[in-house]
């Protein structure tokens, strides 16, 4: 990769309207990392009701969540480079309007296949617009404490996005329709396209190579491992399209391998896993989202259907998660530069596999104050220990040429990792329920009316008292292996992070590479 020459009309702009025309711009970038940002968690909220109306299991329910991140963290590098080669404004604003398009298509869906496709389409607009929107700040805004402003207000949009979309698609939900989670980014992405050419002006193209095999192989691998991991859930280990995918899934990640080795501009620089901090950066990452999507995922469940709160009080509930996550990451930015990286990515390991091991114990007698509120706190304060000190090591020792690579790798990673990990627990849920149901059918059957068993007979649904039962089983067994994952990221971090005094001078502001 070399190093590509500084555009020259991004600063005149800057000089030229520092003060309204720059906040406007600023407002048009940072509204599109909300809304991209803000889609995954939103949408969460809706999930028990989006269930209910295009009749999806709960295993299959996890592909509402995985369509879109598979396709943007699978497609996020590639979206990078396409601003690069094609000018950063024209691409940002192709990917809001596919975005737009995609969430209209979503709302109108009549059945699963229909939300998957545009699920998939819009992690496909995410993937484009979100890469573009950090790099147009870049050409818009003056190196200096411009710039660190406005990447700050980045930051801070990308952190609290996903809180704004928890309360946002709770009062959606509640006021008005599932479907208004996804209708809401109509207006907001028309309005961002059609700001962008008032405000932002248009980056410089440099040549480059779109290494859209690599892209589309990585993507396609890790949609049949998942696909693989979510179908056992439903038919077993020995059903013959598990076997077919999880066999395809290594042929096509192996291919992927061979792309990128030898690729001249790979979309996953495969020597960014060299260096072993970095390399165990990203194993941790992988950990963590693995955990993290999962908790999300069936808490949003467990409190709706068990503990029956509106989506907006369930909304609610998951408020406080945000704030200890910055808690945490206050925390390890104030520390950091004293103690280093390792103790806080080993800690915060360690905590939020005892948060998550403290979910195990939720049944249907559980309570929010009681089973649920504290371990999502020490599971999100670990959670913003970790964000901080993985984001800093993703970028220690990476030349300044590289900075977006790796940090794009890591952002891909948490993508691909939280899908990944979803399937493997959604698995597990299916293995834990499906051994429930056997034990609560035949209790059921014992007690219930006539009526109530033909009912059954019918529609092959439970009544509450056991249908709780089997899903809390299910839930649990979950969080069994999410707790794992996250113990396997502190073990990770005892064993692969070996910081240098360089790094920690890096760390402590001595030669800090920016953003990418």
């Amino acid at each position: 990769m070399t190093s590509r020459p500084r555009p020259t009309s991004a600063p005149q702009h800057a000089s030229r309207d520092s003060g309204g025309g720059n906040a406007m711009a600023l407002l048009v970038i940072a509204s599109c990392q909300l809304m991209v940002v803000l889609d995954i968690t939103i949408v969460n909220i809706a999930l028990p009701d989006i269930q209910r109306s295009l009749d999806f299991s709960t295993t299959s329910l996890s592909w509402v969540v995985n369509a879109y991140t598979l396709t943007f963290g699978g497609l996020l590098l590639l979206g990078g480079r396409a601003g690069d080669i094609l000018g950063r404004r024209r691409v940002f604003v192709f990917g809001v309007l596919l975005f737009v398009l995609a969430s209209l298509l979503g709302g109108l869906a009549q059945n699963p296949g229909q939300l998957l496709a545009a699920r998939a389409l819009q992690g496909v607009g995410g993937a484009i617009a979100s890469p573009t929107s950090l790099a147009l700040i870049s050409t818009t805004f003056r190196e200096g404490p411009e710039r660190n402003r406005a990447f700050g207000v980045f930051a801070a949009v990308s952190a609290g996005g996903g809180a704004i979309g928890l309360l946002a698609g709770g009062i959606l939900v509640e006021w008005l329709d599932w479907r208004w989670v996804l209708f809401v980014n109509v207006p907001i992405g028309l309005l961002i396209a059609l700001a962008t050419p008032r405000f932002i002006k248009e980056s410089q193209r440099h040549p480059g190579h779109f290494d859209v095999t690599g892209a589309l192989t990585s993507t396609v691998g890790m949609v049949l491992l998942v696909y693989g991991f979510i179908r056992a859930a439903q038919d077993g280990w020995g059903d013959t399209l598990t076997l077919v995918s999880f066999a395809a899934a290594v042929v096509v990640l192996a291919v992927f391998v061979l792309v990128e080795r030898r690729s001249r501009q790979p979309i996953t620089p495969l020597h960014m896993f060299a260096d072993r901090n970095r390399a165990g950066t990203y194993g941790i990452m992988l950990c963590l989202a693995a955990a993290m999507f999962g908790m999300f995922f069936f808490l949003t469940l467990f409190v709706q259907n068990v503990l029956d709160f509106s989506p907006l009080r369930a909304g609610l509930a998951f408020l406080p998660v945000s704030a200890v996550i910055a808690v945490g990451a206050g925390l390890a930015s104030r520390f950091l530069p004293v103690y280093g990286p390792k103790p806080f990515m080993v800690g915060g390991g360690l905590l939020a596999a005892a948060g998550l091991a403290w979910l195990t114990l939720t049944d249907v007698h559980s309570t929010y104050a009681g089973s649920v509120l504290g371990p999502m706190l020490v599971f999100s304060l670990g959670m913003g220990m970790e964000f901080v000190s993985l984001t800093l090591m993703a970028l220690s020792n990476v030349a300044v040429r590289e900075t977006g690579a790796a940090s794009g790798l890591l952002n891909a990673t948490q993508q691909v990792g939280g899908s990944l990990g979803l399937s493997i627990l959604v698995t597990m849920y299916g293995t834990a329920s499906g051994n429930e149901a056997e034990k609560q059918i035949p209790l059921f059957l014992r007690q219930a009316s006539p009526a109530e068993r033909l009912q059954f007979r019918r529609t092959g649904q439970l009544p509450s008292p056991w249908a709780d039962e089997i899903l809390t089983a299910g839930i649990s067994a979950a969080f069994v292996t999410a707790a794992v994952f996250a113990a396997v990221a502190a073990l990770i971090a005892v064993l692969a992070i070996q910081v240098r005094p360089s790094d920690l001078q890096r760390l402590q502001g001595g030669a800090m590479p920016g953003p990418g």
